[in-house]
């Protein structure tokens, strides 16, 4: 555990702050928040990060709860595993997920700690990580889709000082470039997350200076209070007293053909407290699909989708961790042993947020939302100029995919988006002035959003032309399993991944691989999933599924799936007659598709692709 040492004697006390003040300093915090995010944009290299946003920052209080943050990673954890000091100027560096209880969940990950000192004392804590487009290891980009162990996913780094009393230690940061394929995206990365928490720093002891460091901590304890006691008339509203709900999403496979992996989580209230239980999963994957999560990162999620559903208006933090019990066995998918491989732990991290809708969706179905984009899949693109002033010279791509977001009770999901609200796309311009490629096609797909009162948003096909000839990687998922549908709400269609080689043949594409050759000429088709639908489809008004057929958002065949005949009210009328009549009068409130063993009987069949082996619970 972390020792920290401060000057400052006494303890400060804790002290009445008025409403004003208290919604001053949050909002400072707030807006220190998105400055960290500023200047990490404005200092990286890696696309991943300054073009996409890949990134999580945190302002901390004294003991590491999070005041305000985006999402992952805690320093409490952190520093539970830091055996060492911890001095003013220090800074802290790791991506190893054993060494720091999760805090973060893969080696690409790099997570910078920084105590904030004012006067001698420590009042805070400064956070941030980002994916780190390549770390070494046995492939570009550092995301083997068949690695069984950490070990060869890239370098990892135990919890360290990257700055012992504000001095750099250049020698650990040599040995830890000299792993990676790109050192110069790394370096400036770094110093990009390094600067961000400086930033928060500056930031926070300007309001101690301001406010006073007593009425500035006082504020920290009032808004973690606040959502303590707002979680509290949550949990209550919410849940009733002693019921259990369980829910289960999968993730298809591991890379290494085992799957679908089955992802349990049940929720129970006892009193003022609610127990969140992952058993009842599968166990962990051969692959490197684990997504190993601890305790208080499952807290923060559940709060997230709690507070962010209940009232957005409020900055959640950690306050309300106290109300929310956890159980993760050992060894099952959410809690892998060492030294088991994570660097596709994405499609877990976005699944989670599809099982707690699930969940809380069952004790209000209109406040559910369907299935959707739950993950951030990879395409990975890398080689070496084969011709012109650049031969010879390596290249490589690391970018994050959108998808279709689900239907919802406001409304239909939006079309290729991001799981995370703050991601956003590579521009076509950048990718093809960067890059020996070029983008054919970025649209949206038409029918791949399940139908439904409210549409679940379609997935997208971007179709790159590679001008050079390299190997390229993708991790992704939904490819088997089907983002389900709500309230009578469809499920979305399936994503697929092809290339059409330049000599004519065509050749699908398991959604995790890796080192695939291109050649010029070739083009990859990445092809995401939709959103699942929410609502009745034969309440959705004829005149917008007739004018989303003119957009192309829906095919006219698609169109009958709302009972819709595009040009003829009267027929529309007919069938959708026909088609409540043929239908249960109770719609299902999830439809989830065909079952698993069906969906894995028919799998070549209907993906081309040989169908996964059900994981199985060993003693390894």
């Amino acid at each position: 555990m972390a020792r920290i040492i401060e000057t400052a004697t006494g303890a400060v006390e804790k002290t009445e702050v008025d409403p004003v003040t208290l919604d001053l300093i949050e909002n400072g915090l707030r807006n220190a928040r998105y400055e960290m995010d500023e200047v990490l944009f404005r200092t990286a290299l890696s696309p991943g990060i300054r073009e996409q946003h890949d990134e999580f920052p945190l302002i901390g209080d004294p003991s590491g709860k999070m005041v305000v943050g985006q999402f992952g990673l805690s320093v409490p954890d952190f520093l539970d595993g830091f055996d060492g000091t911890v001095e003013e100027g220090d800074v802290l560096l790791t991506s190893d997920p054993y060494a720091c209880g999760a805090a973060i969940s893969h080696a690409n990950d790099w997570l910078i700690v920084m105590p904030i000192f004012h006067e001698g004392r420590v009042v805070g804590w400064a956070s941030m990580f980002g994916h780190m487009s390549d770390v070494g290891g046995k492939t570009p980009c550092s995301m083997p889709t068949d690695a069984r162990t950490i070990y060869e996913e890239g370098v990892v780094i135990p919890p360290f000082k990257l700055y012992s009393r504000g001095e750099l230690n250049e020698d650990a940061l040599k040995i830890i470039l000299n792993q990676v394929r790109m050192p110069d995206w790394n370096r400036a990365d770094l110093n990009g997350l390094v600067a961000a928490c400086r930033t928060a720093g500056r930031r926070v002891v300007e309001m101690c200076e301001r406010f006073g460091t007593a009425t500035y901590l006082s504020a920290l304890d009032a808004l973690l209070q606040r959502n303590h006691d707002a979680m509290k008339v949550l949990l209550h509203a919410v849940f009733e007293e002693g019921r259990t709900l369980s829910f289960t999403d999968y993730i298809c496979d591991d890379g290494v053909g085992n799957g679908p992996y089955e992802l349990k989580m049940s929720l129970t209230r006892t009193g003022d407290k609610v127990h969140i239980d992952f058993t009842g999963s599968s166990p962990q994957a051969a692959g490197p699909i684990n997504y190993y999560i601890n305790e208080n990162l499952t807290r923060m999620f559940f709060g997230i989708y709690m507070i962010t559903v209940a009232d957005p208006q409020i900055l959640w933090n950690d306050g309300f961790y106290p109300l929310i019990d956890v159980t993760i066995p050992d060894g099952s998918y959410w809690k892998p042993k060492h030294p088991a491989s994570l660097n596709g732990r994405n499609h877990g991290v976005g699944r989670v947020f599809d099982l707690f809708g699930g969940l809380l969706g069952q004790t209000n179905p209109a406040l559910l939302n369907a299935a959707g984009f739950s993950s951030s899949p990879h395409f990975m693109y890398s080689g070496h100029y084969s011709s012109g002033e650049r031969k010879g010279e390596w290249f490589q791509l690391y970018s994050i995919g959108f998808g279709g977001i689900p239907g919802r009770p406001l409304g239909d999901g939006p079309d290729g988006h991001s799981l995370w609200p703050s991601f956003v796309n590579i521009p076509c311009e950048y990718l093809e002035s960067y890059y020996p490629l070029r983008i054919e096609k970025w649209e949206t797909v038409a029918d791949t959003g399940g139908p439904g009162l409210h549409r679940g948003g379609n997935g997208v096909d971007v179709a790159y032309v590679f001008e050079e000839p390299g190997t390229i990687a993708i991790h992704d998922d939904r490819w088997l399993t089907y983002p389900w549908g709500v309230n009578g709400g469809h499920p979305g269609a399936r994503g697929t991944k092809w290339i059409e080689r330049a000599d004519g043949t065509r050749e699908v594409l398991p959604s995790k691989c890796h080192d695939v050759p291109v050649a010029p000429g070739d083009v990859l088709h990445f092809v995401t999933w939709g959103g699942g639908g929410w609502g009745d489809p034969l309440e959705r008004d004829p005149a917008l599924v007739e004018l989303e057929v003119r957009r192309g958002l829906v095919t006219a065949e698609g169109a009958r799936r709302y009972g819709v005949v595009v040009g003829d009210p009267a027929a529309t009328e007919a069938l959708r007659a026909e088609m409540r009549a043929a239908r249960p009068a109770e719609l299902p409130v999830f439809d989830m598709g065909p079952p698993i063993e069906e969906i894995l009987a028919r799998c070549e069949e209907e993906t081309g692709l040989p169908a996964p082996k059900r994981p199985v619970w060993t003693d390894a």
